[in-house]
Protein backbone atom coordinates (compact mmCIF):
# COMPACT_ATOMS: atom_id res chain seq x y z
CA UNK A 1 0.00 0.00 0.00
CA UNK A 2 1.40 3.33 -0.90
CA UNK A 3 1.92 5.59 2.35
CA UNK A 4 1.72 8.78 0.43
CA UNK A 5 -1.79 8.37 -0.03
CA UNK A 6 -2.40 6.98 3.12
CA UNK A 7 -4.18 8.90 5.79
CA UNK A 8 -2.68 11.01 8.36
CA UNK A 9 -3.44 13.56 11.22
CA UNK A 10 -1.68 16.96 11.97
CA UNK A 11 -2.98 18.09 15.54
CA UNK A 12 -6.49 17.48 15.47
CA UNK A 13 -7.15 17.62 11.67
CA UNK A 14 -7.60 14.54 9.83
CA UNK A 15 -6.13 13.93 6.33
CA UNK A 16 -6.81 11.95 3.12
CA UNK A 17 -3.25 11.72 2.24
CA UNK A 18 0.16 13.25 2.78
CA UNK A 19 0.12 15.35 0.12
CA UNK A 20 0.75 19.13 1.09
CA UNK A 21 0.15 21.91 -1.47
CA UNK A 22 3.36 24.02 0.00
CA UNK A 23 2.03 27.90 0.33
CA UNK A 24 2.95 29.99 -2.73
CA UNK A 25 3.36 33.55 -2.84
CA UNK A 26 1.14 34.70 -6.50
CA UNK A 27 1.81 38.94 -6.29
CA UNK A 28 -1.67 38.82 -7.63
CA UNK A 29 -3.63 40.85 -4.72
CA UNK A 30 -5.09 44.24 -5.07
CA UNK A 31 -4.12 46.19 -1.79
CA UNK A 32 -4.41 42.87 0.03
CA UNK A 33 -7.43 41.55 -1.28
CA UNK A 34 -7.83 38.09 -2.85
CA UNK A 35 -8.92 38.41 -6.78
CA UNK A 36 -9.50 36.66 -9.19
CA UNK A 37 -6.64 35.00 -9.97
CA UNK A 38 -6.52 33.46 -6.56
CA UNK A 39 -10.12 32.34 -7.03
CA UNK A 40 -8.55 31.05 -10.06
CA UNK A 41 -5.63 29.30 -8.96
CA UNK A 42 -6.56 28.04 -5.62
CA UNK A 43 -9.65 26.52 -7.41
CA UNK A 44 -7.78 24.35 -9.79
CA UNK A 45 -5.02 23.20 -6.91
CA UNK A 46 -8.40 22.55 -4.35
CA UNK A 47 -9.29 19.81 -7.38
CA UNK A 48 -5.72 18.50 -7.22
CA UNK A 49 -6.79 15.64 -4.66
CA UNK A 50 -3.76 16.73 -2.32
CA UNK A 51 -4.28 16.06 1.37
CA UNK A 52 -3.36 19.71 2.16
CA UNK A 53 -3.67 22.88 0.57
CA UNK A 54 -1.82 25.93 2.42
CA UNK A 55 -2.72 29.39 0.63
CA UNK A 56 0.25 31.68 0.24
CA UNK A 57 1.90 33.61 2.91
CA UNK A 58 -0.87 36.20 4.05
CA UNK A 59 0.93 39.26 5.39
CA UNK A 60 -0.52 40.71 8.74
CA UNK A 61 -0.11 44.34 8.52
CA UNK A 62 0.29 46.26 5.60
CA UNK A 63 3.75 47.08 5.44
CA UNK A 64 4.76 43.50 6.32
CA UNK A 65 3.80 42.35 2.16
CA UNK A 66 6.89 41.43 0.35
CA UNK A 67 5.26 43.56 -2.56
CA UNK A 68 2.45 45.10 -3.40
CA UNK A 69 0.78 42.40 -4.80
CA UNK A 70 1.16 40.08 -1.59
CA UNK A 71 -1.86 38.55 0.17
CA UNK A 72 -3.24 39.81 3.33
CA UNK A 73 -5.56 39.34 5.99
CA UNK A 74 -5.41 42.47 8.04
CA UNK A 75 -8.66 43.85 8.04
CA UNK A 76 -12.90 43.56 6.90
CA UNK A 77 -11.64 44.17 3.41
CA UNK A 78 -9.29 41.94 3.09
CA UNK A 79 -10.94 39.46 5.24
CA UNK A 80 -14.22 39.56 2.79
CA UNK A 81 -12.08 39.09 -0.44
CA UNK A 82 -10.82 36.17 0.79
CA UNK A 83 -14.24 34.51 1.78
CA UNK A 84 -15.84 35.18 -1.44
CA UNK A 85 -12.46 32.61 -2.53
CA UNK A 86 -13.18 29.96 -0.16
CA UNK A 87 -16.83 29.48 -0.52
CA UNK A 88 -16.37 29.17 -4.05
CA UNK A 89 -13.82 26.35 -3.58
CA UNK A 90 -15.50 25.20 -1.28
CA UNK A 91 -18.95 24.58 -2.56
CA UNK A 92 -16.69 21.89 -5.24
CA UNK A 93 -14.31 20.60 -2.75
CA UNK A 94 -13.58 19.07 0.11
CA UNK A 95 -10.04 19.50 0.78
CA UNK A 96 -8.72 20.86 3.88
CA UNK A 97 -7.26 24.84 3.52
CA UNK A 98 -4.85 26.13 5.30
CA UNK A 99 -3.23 29.47 5.37
CA UNK A 100 0.48 30.91 5.94
CA UNK A 101 0.92 33.99 8.37
CA UNK A 102 3.55 36.19 7.59
CA UNK A 103 5.62 39.21 8.06
CA UNK A 104 8.36 40.06 5.16
CA UNK A 105 10.53 42.77 7.65
CA UNK A 106 13.31 43.82 5.74
CA UNK A 107 12.38 41.96 2.58
CA UNK A 108 9.27 44.04 2.18
CA UNK A 109 8.53 46.52 -0.18
CA UNK A 110 10.15 45.07 -3.11
CA UNK A 111 8.53 44.86 -6.85
CA UNK A 112 7.14 41.30 -7.83
CA UNK A 113 9.89 38.72 -9.45
CA UNK A 114 8.54 39.07 -12.65
CA UNK A 115 9.46 43.06 -12.58
CA UNK A 116 12.98 42.55 -10.96
CA UNK A 117 12.28 41.87 -7.30
CA UNK A 118 14.11 45.07 -6.56
CA UNK A 119 13.42 46.85 -3.23
CA UNK A 120 10.62 50.00 -4.44
CA UNK A 121 11.54 53.51 -3.71
CA UNK A 122 9.55 55.54 -1.41
CA UNK A 123 8.44 57.60 -4.31
CA UNK A 124 7.40 54.45 -6.32
CA UNK A 125 4.83 52.71 -4.04
CA UNK A 126 7.26 51.61 -1.61
CA UNK A 127 7.32 52.00 1.97
CA UNK A 128 9.87 51.95 5.12
CA UNK A 129 10.48 48.69 6.40
CA UNK A 130 11.17 47.17 9.74
CA UNK A 131 13.30 44.44 11.22
CA UNK A 132 15.40 43.29 14.49
CA UNK A 133 18.44 45.10 13.23
CA UNK A 134 18.73 48.38 11.39
CA UNK A 135 20.91 46.40 8.50
CA UNK A 136 19.23 45.52 4.98
CA UNK A 137 19.53 42.53 2.89
CA UNK A 138 20.97 43.53 0.46
CA UNK A 139 23.92 46.25 0.61
CA UNK A 140 23.01 49.42 -1.36
CA UNK A 141 18.94 49.40 -0.14
CA UNK A 142 17.24 51.12 2.55
CA UNK A 143 17.96 49.27 5.64
CA UNK A 144 14.91 48.87 7.77
CA UNK A 145 14.15 50.58 11.11
CA UNK A 146 14.63 47.95 13.86
CA UNK A 147 12.01 47.16 16.10
CA UNK A 148 11.22 48.95 19.17
CA UNK A 149 9.47 46.75 21.58
CA UNK A 150 5.98 48.60 21.47
CA UNK A 151 6.84 47.57 17.51
CA UNK A 152 6.79 44.14 18.90
CA UNK A 153 3.67 44.13 20.83
CA UNK A 154 1.84 45.21 17.60
CA UNK A 155 3.38 42.92 14.83
CA UNK A 156 2.30 40.13 17.64
CA UNK A 157 -1.66 41.40 17.90
CA UNK A 158 -1.33 41.69 14.13
CA UNK A 159 -0.67 37.72 14.13
CA UNK A 160 -3.17 37.11 16.91
CA UNK A 161 -5.81 39.15 14.92
CA UNK A 162 -4.99 37.75 11.30
CA UNK A 163 -5.62 33.97 13.04
CA UNK A 164 -8.44 35.10 14.30
CA UNK A 165 -9.51 36.59 11.21
CA UNK A 166 -8.69 32.82 9.44
CA UNK A 167 -10.74 31.22 12.49
CA UNK A 168 -13.65 33.15 11.15
CA UNK A 169 -13.36 32.35 7.37
CA UNK A 170 -13.14 28.54 8.20
CA UNK A 171 -9.57 28.12 7.51
CA UNK A 172 -8.39 24.43 9.11
CA UNK A 173 -4.79 25.26 10.15
CA UNK A 174 -2.66 27.82 10.17
CA UNK A 175 1.46 27.88 9.47
CA UNK A 176 3.58 30.33 10.63
CA UNK A 177 6.36 31.76 8.64
CA UNK A 178 9.53 31.53 10.24
CA UNK A 179 11.30 30.54 6.83
CA UNK A 180 13.32 32.44 3.60
CA UNK A 181 14.46 35.64 5.36
CA UNK A 182 11.41 36.70 6.51
CA UNK A 183 11.10 38.18 9.79
CA UNK A 184 10.32 35.54 12.37
CA UNK A 185 13.53 33.79 10.46
CA UNK A 186 15.31 37.55 10.99
CA UNK A 187 14.78 37.17 14.71
CA UNK A 188 16.55 32.96 14.85
CA UNK A 189 19.76 33.75 12.57
CA UNK A 190 22.67 35.72 14.24
CA UNK A 191 23.41 36.92 10.65
CA UNK A 192 20.33 39.54 10.61
CA UNK A 193 19.26 39.69 14.35
CA UNK A 194 22.41 42.00 16.64
CA UNK A 195 19.61 43.37 19.18
CA UNK A 196 20.79 43.25 22.57
CA UNK A 197 18.07 43.15 24.12
CA UNK A 198 16.40 40.06 25.22
CA UNK A 199 15.38 39.11 21.95
CA UNK A 200 18.74 38.71 20.80
CA UNK A 201 22.15 37.00 21.18
CA UNK A 202 21.78 33.52 22.73
CA UNK A 203 19.76 31.15 20.89
CA UNK A 204 17.17 31.19 23.29
CA UNK A 205 17.11 34.84 23.13
CA UNK A 206 16.74 34.68 19.39
CA UNK A 207 14.05 32.30 19.42
CA UNK A 208 12.03 34.44 21.73
CA UNK A 209 9.94 36.41 19.25
CA UNK A 210 9.13 33.75 17.09
CA UNK A 211 7.93 31.58 20.10
CA UNK A 212 6.07 34.10 21.88
CA UNK A 213 4.71 34.84 18.42
CA UNK A 214 3.43 31.18 18.28
CA UNK A 215 1.95 31.11 22.30
CA UNK A 216 -0.52 34.23 20.83
CA UNK A 217 -1.30 32.45 17.85
CA UNK A 218 -2.23 29.21 19.74
CA UNK A 219 -4.29 30.83 22.58
CA UNK A 220 -5.72 32.64 20.08
CA UNK A 221 -7.76 30.29 17.46
CA UNK A 222 -9.61 27.03 18.72
CA UNK A 223 -7.94 23.46 19.73
CA UNK A 224 -9.40 22.06 16.78
CA UNK A 225 -6.84 24.39 14.19
CA UNK A 226 -3.55 23.16 14.10
CA UNK A 227 -0.43 25.55 14.27
CA UNK A 228 2.73 24.87 13.01
CA UNK A 229 5.68 26.50 11.66
CA UNK A 230 7.79 26.43 8.29
CA UNK A 231 11.32 27.27 9.12
CA UNK A 232 14.57 27.23 6.72
CA UNK A 233 16.53 25.04 8.35
CA UNK A 234 19.99 26.94 7.43
CA UNK A 235 21.10 29.92 6.10
CA UNK A 236 23.55 28.33 3.90
CA UNK A 237 26.10 30.68 4.82
CA UNK A 238 28.99 29.91 7.74
CA UNK A 239 27.65 32.11 10.83
CA UNK A 240 24.30 31.63 10.29
CA UNK A 241 21.28 29.54 11.45
CA UNK A 242 22.07 25.86 10.90
CA UNK A 243 20.04 22.62 11.15
CA UNK A 244 21.57 22.26 15.12
CA UNK A 245 19.94 25.72 16.00
CA UNK A 246 16.80 24.74 14.12
CA UNK A 247 16.93 21.20 15.86
CA UNK A 248 16.30 23.13 18.92
CA UNK A 249 13.88 25.21 18.06
CA UNK A 250 12.14 22.75 16.35
CA UNK A 251 11.99 20.91 20.28
CA UNK A 252 11.04 23.76 21.87
CA UNK A 253 8.32 24.59 19.14
CA UNK A 254 7.04 20.68 20.03
CA UNK A 255 7.33 21.81 23.80
CA UNK A 256 5.27 24.88 23.34
CA UNK A 257 2.49 22.82 22.07
CA UNK A 258 3.08 23.49 18.31
CA UNK A 259 1.63 20.83 15.70
CA UNK A 260 4.09 20.25 13.29
CA UNK A 261 7.53 21.63 11.66
CA UNK A 262 7.51 22.38 7.41
CA UNK A 263 11.10 22.22 6.62
CA UNK A 264 12.81 24.41 3.47
CA UNK A 265 15.89 26.46 4.12
CA UNK A 266 17.71 29.80 2.64
CA UNK A 267 16.40 33.29 1.78
CA UNK A 268 18.29 34.85 4.41
CA UNK A 269 21.12 36.36 3.10
CA UNK A 270 22.37 37.08 -0.80
CA UNK A 271 25.56 35.21 0.44
CA UNK A 272 23.70 31.91 0.42
CA UNK A 273 25.62 29.25 -1.31
CA UNK A 274 23.13 26.15 -2.07
CA UNK A 275 23.88 23.06 -4.09
CA UNK A 276 20.31 22.37 -5.20
CA UNK A 277 18.99 18.62 -6.68
CA UNK A 278 15.66 16.62 -6.06
CA UNK A 279 15.29 16.53 -2.29
CA UNK A 280 18.42 18.34 -1.29
CA UNK A 281 16.59 19.70 1.78
CA UNK A 282 15.26 16.33 3.17
CA UNK A 283 18.66 15.36 5.37
CA UNK A 284 17.43 18.49 7.18
CA UNK A 285 13.86 17.89 7.91
CA UNK A 286 14.76 14.07 8.93
CA UNK A 287 17.38 15.17 11.45
CA UNK A 288 14.53 17.33 12.97
CA UNK A 289 12.20 14.20 12.85
CA UNK A 290 14.40 12.03 14.43
CA UNK A 291 14.39 14.55 17.24
CA UNK A 292 10.60 15.84 17.86
CA UNK A 293 7.51 13.39 17.94
CA UNK A 294 5.13 15.90 16.04
CA UNK A 295 4.73 15.59 12.38
CA UNK A 296 7.24 16.76 9.82
CA UNK A 297 6.70 17.96 6.73
CA UNK A 298 9.47 17.75 3.85
CA UNK A 299 10.38 19.84 0.61
CA UNK A 300 12.56 21.04 -1.62
CA UNK A 301 12.19 19.40 -5.71
CA UNK A 302 10.10 16.60 -5.18
CA UNK A 303 8.80 16.40 -8.06
CA UNK A 304 8.42 12.58 -8.83
CA UNK A 305 5.93 10.13 -7.48
CA UNK A 306 8.12 7.29 -6.57
CA UNK A 307 10.65 9.58 -5.20
CA UNK A 308 7.80 11.34 -2.76
CA UNK A 309 6.78 7.68 -2.10
CA UNK A 310 10.11 6.78 -0.69
CA UNK A 311 10.92 9.88 1.44
CA UNK A 312 8.21 8.48 3.52
CA UNK A 313 9.09 4.88 3.31
CA UNK A 314 12.78 6.31 4.20
CA UNK A 315 10.65 8.34 7.33
CA UNK A 316 13.03 11.47 5.75
CA UNK A 317 9.54 12.89 6.57
CA UNK A 318 6.19 12.64 7.75
CA UNK A 319 4.11 14.17 5.01
CA UNK A 320 5.62 15.79 1.53
CA UNK A 321 4.90 19.33 0.11
CA UNK A 322 5.03 20.25 -3.50
CA UNK A 323 5.39 23.87 -4.84
CA UNK A 324 6.35 24.57 -8.25
CA UNK A 325 5.70 21.00 -9.56
CA UNK A 326 2.09 21.33 -8.31
CA UNK A 327 1.78 24.67 -10.49
CA UNK A 328 3.15 22.77 -13.50
CA UNK A 329 1.02 19.71 -13.15
CA UNK A 330 -1.98 20.59 -10.82
CA UNK A 331 -3.25 17.02 -11.67
CA UNK A 332 0.14 15.38 -9.74
CA UNK A 333 -1.86 13.72 -7.01
CA UNK A 334 -3.95 11.87 -9.66
CA UNK A 335 -0.71 11.01 -11.92
CA UNK A 336 1.00 9.75 -8.26
CA UNK A 337 -1.87 7.63 -7.63
CA UNK A 338 -2.03 5.93 -11.05
CA UNK A 339 1.84 5.36 -10.89
CA UNK A 340 1.56 4.03 -7.16
CA UNK A 341 -1.47 1.65 -7.63
CA UNK A 342 -3.61 4.15 -5.32
CA UNK A 343 -6.85 6.33 -5.22
CA UNK A 344 -6.42 10.02 -5.81
CA UNK A 345 -9.73 11.99 -4.82
CA UNK A 346 -11.42 14.13 -7.66
CA UNK A 347 -14.73 15.82 -8.63
CA UNK A 348 -17.47 13.65 -9.84
CA UNK A 349 -17.54 16.27 -12.92
CA UNK A 350 -13.93 14.95 -14.03
CA UNK A 351 -14.28 11.07 -13.31
CA UNK A 352 -14.83 10.19 -16.86
CA UNK A 353 -11.34 11.89 -17.57
CA UNK A 354 -9.57 8.44 -16.43
CA UNK A 355 -7.45 7.14 -19.17
CA UNK A 356 -8.45 3.45 -20.20
CA UNK A 357 -6.20 0.97 -18.03
CA UNK A 358 -6.82 2.96 -14.89
CA UNK A 359 -10.22 2.66 -14.39
CA UNK A 360 -10.27 3.68 -10.64
CA UNK A 361 -7.45 5.30 -10.17
CA UNK A 362 -10.34 8.21 -8.81
CA UNK A 363 -12.83 8.44 -6.16
CA UNK A 364 -15.96 10.94 -6.03
CA UNK A 365 -14.56 14.18 -3.72
CA UNK A 366 -18.07 13.81 -2.60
Amino acid sequence: MSQLFSATQIGKLSLENRIVIAPMCQYSASEGKATAWHRIHLGQLALSGAGLLIIEATAVEAIGRITPGDLGLWDDDTEAALRSVLEDIRAYSPIPVGIQLGHAGRKASCAAPWQGGEQLALDQGGWETVAPSAEAFHEGERPPVALSRDDLARIKQAFVDTAKRAEKLGIELIELHAAHGYLLHQFLSPLSNHRDDEYGGSLENRMRFPLEIFHAVREAVSDSIPVGVRISATDWVEGGWDNAQSIAFSQAFEAAGGDYVHVSSGGLAPQQSISVGPGYQLPFARDIRQQVKIPVIGVGLITEPTHAEAVLQEGSADLVALARAMLYDPRWPWHAAAELGAQAIAPPQYLRSEPHGLKGTLKANR
